[in-house]
């Protein structure tokens, strides 16, 4: 979608920047209330179409994503179980579909699928959707914020921020460098994976195996020292180092290219100030672990809307009582979702440079995965949350 040839209203109602699935999906919720929105992204359109790397989508995710119907149903591939284990150590555990009375615990799909439907959303509302066009830094003008768009200065009573990472030191309140970098590739199994992904922790972090199409995504995690020479491997060396991990359960027919990206825990302490905010990475960037960032974004942009429609479309004020709202009611799953992913991390990975200290964690680990298996309420717990959130009960 390029820049629209129709000039926009004297005053917009919000300013997006950033046109991948957050921001795509913060403008078609308020752009399906009547709402003046644009949507400006520095890169070109083709860019996110492109991306093929792979997202997972929670069921809590789909339910926003179906509500402003832009669920790429057909592009996307259902998790029903999920196998958590850990390597070299005894205990595990298991999430079903069936115990959640749901059809699916998530799905898999592609960044570039999603960023599609959205898109296609996005035409049907006729949502202002502009690429290759830069934004500049807001000011504050009164009751409404003024930004330089592509050139020219435009007036909007909200700005919302929904790319990059954060940048600047001084806005988080909590960082983490992992040391540690995903390699991520497509891997065909020779066995149908039947809709099962795999978690496997190991001292050097998580690997994760998530069904897509036919084939599994494979996200490796390694130390940032080590990820040069995994992506030199030869398709059979890294099918070898999987077999490693995983052992007997999965085996792989081919592989695809690798690619390589660092691992960091960056929350920005606060998601509003006047009349802007901060949604998906550029408020927060969190471990691939149990794969919570985007859905994490993504109620993020779901409570966002729920707090500014009504201030936006009464036009008699209320937006800076409102996005404060958005903020209070956001804390507690911010919070607890970040802190959840960072322990997860943390905790599968103490004794990774002591042999005595790894094997009494492991041991304590296995004995927490039996556990959590031998409860069914507790493992309902835990899947609710990761599925919809830190404020979702039992």
């Amino acid at each position: 979608m390029t820049a629209s040839p129709i000039a926009p209203p004297a005053v917009l109602d919000a300013l997006i920047v950033g046109a991948g699935p957050v921001g795509l999906a913060a403008g078609c919720a308020l752009r399906a209330a009547g709402l003046d929105v644009i949507v400006a992204d520095a890169g070109p359109a083709a860019r996110a179409l492109d991306d093929a790397r792979v997202i997972a989508l929670s069921a809590g995710s789909r339910d926003i994503l179906r509500t402003l119907r832009a669920w790429p149903a057909s592009g996307s591939t259902p998790i029903r179980r999920i196998h958590i284990s850990q390597r070299g150590h005894f205990g595990r555990t298991e999430l079903r579909n069936e115990d959640y009375g749901l059809d699916a615990l998530g799905h898999v799909a592609q960044l570039g699928t999603l960023v599609r439907a959205l898109r296609e959303r996005a035409q049907a509302l006729a949502l202002d959707v502009r690429h290759d066009t830069a934004v500049g830094a807001a000011r504050a003008d009164g009751e409404v914020m003024r930004v330089p768009v592509g050139g020219t200065d435009v007036t909007a009573r909200v700005v919302l921020w929904c790319e990059g990472r954060i940048t600047d030191d001084e806005a988080l309140s909590r960082t983490r460098d992992y040391g540690q970098h995903a390699v991520i590739a497509l891997a065909t199994p020779v066995r149908a994976h039947d809709s099962v992904a795999y978690e496997r922790f190991t001292p050097d972090g998580p690997v994760a195996l998530l069904p897509c199409g036919r084939d599994y995504a494979v996200v490796f995690t390694c130390a940032s020292a080590d990820s040069a020479a995994l992506l030199a491997e030869t398709d059979a060396q890294f099918a070898a180092r999987l077999a490693a991990v995983l052992g007997e359960r999965v085996q792989f027919s081919a592989i695809g290219p690798r690619s390589a990206w660092p691992l960091a825990l960056r929350m920005r302490a606060d998601i509003v100030r006047g009349h802007e905010a901060w949604l998906g990475n550029a408020a927060q960037t969190l471990h691939p672990v149990a794969g919570q960032g985007l859905n994490l974004a993504l109620r993020d942009v779901a409570q966002l809307a729920d707090c500014l429609l009504p201030a936006l479309a009464r036009h008699e004020g209320g937006i800076d009582s409102a996005l404060q709202r958005y903020a209070r009611l956001r804390r507690t799953d911010r919070a607890a979702t970040g802190g959840f992913t960072d322990a997860l991390v943390r905790l599968f990975g103490l004794g990774a440079d002591d042999a005595a200290l790894g094997a009494l964690a492991g041991h304590a680990r296995g004995a927490a995965l039996a556990l959590l298996d031998a409860l069914p309420p507790a493992r309902r717990f835990i899947g609710r949350r990761m599925m919809f959130g830190a404020r979702a009960w039992p």
